[in-house]
């Protein structure tokens, strides 16, 4: 097995890992753990957590503040995926376009 093999292999441990959390109605995750949920790189998760906050919830990563730190809620995480996607979202891009 060559490295980037193992490399694949433990990233795919990891994300079962953490999708049994996502399950767990008092769970929470890091922002790095919501982006290997979502498939979406890190710098993108902490955009949408700042988008979260700057529209006080309207849109974007639930997150949580505590003290300095972001923590995602697993029922939150959970209820945005089983969500449908909207008109918006399914458009949404973010560099403008469409």
């Amino acid at each position: 097995m060559t490295s980037s093999n193992v490399a694949v292999a433990v990233g795919e441990q990891r994300r079962e890992r953490l999708l049994a959390v996502l399950e767990d109605p008092l769970g929470v995750f890091t922002v790095e753990e919501a982006a290997v949920i979502l498939r979406i790189g890190r710098g993108a998760a902490y955009a949408a957590a700042r988008r979260w906050r700057a529209t006080r919830g309207g849109e974007g990563l639930p997150v949580i503040v505590i003290g300095r730190s972001l923590r995602v809620p697993a029922a939150r995480l959970r209820q945005m995926l089983d969500e449908p996607p909207t008109r918006a979202h399914a458009g949404d891009s973010p560099r403008g376009g469409a």
